[in-house]
């Protein structure tokens, strides 16, 4: 999935011959209320997928300053592997996936602040209430986890209101509580983080 999204990200950041940036030091963007969401959302029409992500994102936001704007983030997600399995031969490998998968539901806030004209630096901190589901599509029991994003990224303006923001981002999960013992072995072989996670947002301002 992050694969799909980063070629996506690519390749939207090179099309984009009449973008610019979103805002001056001096002036307001064109509305300082925003909605969007985020292009995994867009993984989920790949057909014949083995695992789909059932990835949803909803952003709504409001910019505080010109160079300050927060944001409160809803998202769900479902994974069949460790989270923290770098790119390489072990990412999407079905060696390390667990014996189901776990669904998460999360409601965050991020905080953008905007460096040099669209460069901007995000943090995001997303409470995550999980579900672990066996291989039987059976629930086994409920789970916690805490779900840090620090996030660099630039944002283009597109026809005045819409936007989008390619990113390179560094997830944490500091709280990982209740995990049941068949998930723990296959989540303890690896870090509790991921390094150069590429992203995609988009939104329009009103």
């Amino acid at each position: 999935m992050k694969r799909t999204v980063f070629i996506f990200s690519l390749i939207i950041a090179l099309s984009l011959n009449d973008a610019h940036s979103q805002h001056s030091d001096q002036d307001f963007p064109d509305g300082r209320f925003f909605i969007g969401s985020s292009a995994f959302v867009l993984v989920n029409a790949i057909p014949d997928q083995a695992n789909p992500p059932n990835f949803y994102q909803l952003n709504v936001g409001y910019w505080l300053t010109p160079k300050d704007v927060i944001s409160v983030e809803a998202i769900t997600w479902k994974y069949h592997a460790p989270l923290g399995i770098p790119f390489g031969p072990n990412y999407g490998s079905s060696d390390e996936s667990y014996t189901g998968h776990i669904r998460e539901f999360g409601l965050g806030i991020a905080y953008q602040r905007f460096i040099l004209k669209g460069f901007y630096s995000g943090t995001h901190a997303t409470p995550m209430l999980q579900i672990y589901v066996n291989s039987e599509n059976e629930k086994i029991q409920n789970g916690f986890q805490l779900f840090l994003t620090q996030r660099f990224g630039y944002h283009f303006k597109i026809k005045n209101r819409f936007f989008i923001e390619p990113s390179i981002a560094f997830t944490h999960w500091p709280i990982n509580t209740n995990v049941p013992e068949s998930f723990r072995e296959v989540e303890n072989k690896w870090p509790n983080y991921f390094l150069f996670e590429p992203g995609l947002h988009f939104g329009v301002k009103f």
